[in-house]
């Protein structure tokens, strides 16, 4: 235990003993410290100084500072008189030079100023007093003596003060142990009876003992006041009895409801555990109910009778752009603004309990159109009526509902150009051989010819240049480049209409590919109208696609009528500048893709849809078959089971896609191509 500690747990009586002792030595402790240091500085500031100017004047006498300076013997001689004046501690002698002539030291050698300038920085740091007393010299300047002397009090004065200290401490002491006696018979008697009274109280609880009262002071109050509390605790002790009989009573009755009371909360217990289970569960539904609405690809909105939103899903937001706690308790059209024209449908199915149906809508979604399909069921229950709004995106399902309608179209006219085919190449057949023949007979180089003309008198030659006047070679020309291309629509129309019944083979696409390129760069050279090698090719691809499965001609094929489309386009554009078309591969399991991309002038979003037609083009008459494209279109969907998707606005270019599929390939090998 600490001091202090102890110090708090001594008795009242004790601690105002200690602190008057403490008080008495503290006073005779400072009273002592202050007359000593009076003492010592009277000493310093009076007497040392005092002594020393008496011997100072004593040694500037003419008499004695001449012979202090008549030689160093006579100057130590002079020096040592001065021993016997006890406060001096060293003495130093300067010749008129200022140099050091003789010396005195008592006790530990003293450092004092070697050379009589270096006194005033030595006089600074000096605490000792001191004293420079200039010798006068009959002839020349003066000599000067150099005192210091000690400001200690001698050995009696501390000795008379110490036992004057003794003297007074013991007195104090005398009279501390009378006011001692004083203090116990006034303050801790008194509290010690008021202390051994109240613990009897505690122990006996008999309340009715009183203290007696001895004085008028706060002691004195003190028990008057613990006189009336015992009278007020008897008061109450009786009181006490006679609540504690009736509190009994009371307990018996309050026993009895107690335990019907307490049969009652353990059914309250249990139908709260119940409520609890249920309120867990239905908590639990409702949060599985929720994900299962988060989770569903469709956005579902819940509105209530005024059309306000009370249920929303993340496709929702995801379609809306407004979050759930922006969106909860709006107006829907506020919350979802591209349903406010369907405002009149969804109050008649809110009114009329009927279902809704809208069925395509397009709206933009990250720039890109999507269509939707909108449902309004009516939502009926204890809960309230009101309006359950369904919104799918049948984006996919348009696209995929135009590829059917796109291969329904591809089987229907496969069946007709079977039939077109056989009927029309007859004709053809006999059109360019009959050409042909006109061409043959007349020509002045076959014996024939020139026979039959003899026979008729008709000179072949005249013939001829008859012909020529009047362009008939010409027109032959025309009707053989009709037929031929007449024929190749046909042959187009035959292969369009066959199932191909060749295999798949491994080839190098990246090789396939350049020599499509190079293909393309000889036939159409300036035979279109343009020069397709002015044309930037790039190429970008990757390098982990080596050999794919395929038919290495009809995917050439294919390759030759997109660079030639390419090749149009950017010829046709407004803007002059560089053509460029970019090829590139990519892996995409389980899928390779070919990309052609180009920057000619694009198509609208109608032309776009009807591309892939047979016979749909926009060309003008006698450019174009409009086959090419479906050509290609069934080349990679029915013989490859690819698939071929383009993309295309005006004014930013067109890139189509092929996908290849990494199907397991024979054992045939890739058939090379035809340059």
């Amino acid at each position: 235990m600490s001091l202090r500690q102890r110090l708090k747990n001594l008795p009242v009586g004790h601690k105002l003993l200690v602190a008057l002792l403490v008080l008495l030595a503290a006073v005779l402790l400072v009273a002592n410290l202050a007359f000593i240091s009076a003492a010592y500085w009277i000493s310093r500031q009076s007497v040392a100084p005092q002594a020393m100017h008496t011997l100072g004047a004593l040694f500037a006498t003419e008499e004695l500072s001449a012979a202090a300076m008549a030689s160093r013997g006579s100057a130590n001689a002079l020096l040592q008189r001065l021993e016997s004046y006890a406060p001096l501690r060293a003495a130093r002698l300067y010749d008129p030079q200022g140099q050091p002539f003789a010396e005195l030291q008592r006790g530990d050698p003293l450092e004092l100023p070697e050379r009589l300038e270096d006194f005033k920085r030595w006089h600074g740091q000096e605490f000792r007093a001191n004293l420079m007393v200039e010798l006068p010299q009959p002839q020349g300047p003066p000599a000067h003596l150099l005192l210091v002397a000690t400001s200690e009090l001698p050995d009696a004065f501390y000795t008379g003060t110490l036992t004057a200290s003794l003297g007074i401490l013991v007195v104090c002491l005398l009279l501390w142990v009378v006011v001692a006696g004083q203090i116990r018979n006034l303050i801790t008697r008194p509290i010690r009876d008021l202390e051994r009274l109240s613990r009897q109280v505690t122990h006996d609880e008999d309340y009715s003992l009183r203290a007696r009262p001895r004085n008028h002071d706060e002691i004195g109050h003190l028990a008057d006041a613990f006189n009336t509390m015992l009278s007020r605790m008897e008061a109450r002790e009786s009181q006490l009895k006679r609540a504690r009989d009736d509190a009994q009573a009371a307990f018996d009755h309050a026993r009895g409801l107690a335990e019907e009371t307490r049969n009652s909360n353990r059914k309250l217990e249990l139908e709260v555990q119940v409520r609890s289970k249920i309120e867990r569960k239905l908590t639990g539904f409702q949060n599985y109910l929720n994900s299962i609405i988060d989770s569903m690809p469709s956005a579902l909105i819940a509105l209530d009778e005024q059309l306000y939103v009370t249920q929303w899903n993340q496709e929702a937001s995801a379609l809306s752009g407004t979050r759930l706690d922006d969106a909860l308790n709006q107006p829907v059209f506020l919350a979802f603004e591209p349903l406010k024209p369907f405002l009149q449908q969804i109050r008649r199915t809110a009114e009329r309990h009927t279902v809704e149906k809208i069925e395509r809508v397009t709206w933009l979604r990250d720039g890109e159109p999507h269509h939707y399909a909108l449902t309004f069921y009516p939502l009926m229950g204890s809960g309230g009526r009101g309006v359950v709004i369904r919104i799918d995106d049948i984006t996919e399902r348009i696209r995929m509902e135009e590829i059917m309608v796109q291969s329904e179209k591809m089987l229907s006219v496969g069946g007709l150009a079977a039939g077109m085919a056989h009927e029309i190449n007859n004709p053809l057949g006999a059109i360019l051989h009959n050409a042909q023949n006109i061409r043959r007979r007349l020509s002045p180089a076959l014996d024939r010819n020139r026979e039959a003309a003899e026979q008729t008198g008709v000179q072949l030659d005249a013939v001829n240049e008859y012909l020529n006047q009047r362009q008939i070679p010409q027109l032959l020309d025309g009707i053989q480049q009709a037929g031929a291309r007449a024929t190749k629509i046909v042959t187009h129309m035959l292969s369009f209409s066959r199932m191909s019944n060749r295999q798949l083979a491994e080839c190098q696409i990246s090789t396939l590919i350049d020599q499509a390129i190079e293909i393309a760069g000889n036939d159409f050279d300036l035979a279109e109208g343009f020069d397709f090698r002015a044309i930037r090719i790039e190429r970008d691809f990757d390098p982990r696609i080596d050999r794919v499965p395929c038919i290495g001609n009809e995917l050439e094929q294919v390759l030759l009528n997109l660079f030639k489309n390419a090749a149009q386009a950017i010829h046709q554009r407004a803007d002059r500048g560089q053509g460029r078309i970019v090829i590139r591969t990519r892996l995409a399991p389980p899928w390779v893709e070919i990309e052609v991309e180009d920057n000619g002038g694009g198509m609208p979003e109608h032309v776009r849809k009807r591309i892939f037609e047979p016979f749909f083009t926009t060309k003008e008459v006698g450019q174009g078959t409009g086959l090419g494209l479906s050509v290609s279109y069934f080349i990679i969907t029915n013989n490859h089971k690819g698939q071929m998707q383009v993309q295309s606005r005006p004014g930013q270019g067109t890139a189509f896609t092929l996908r290849l599929p990494l199907g397991a390939p024979t054992d045939a090998e890739c058939p090379p191509t035809i340059e």
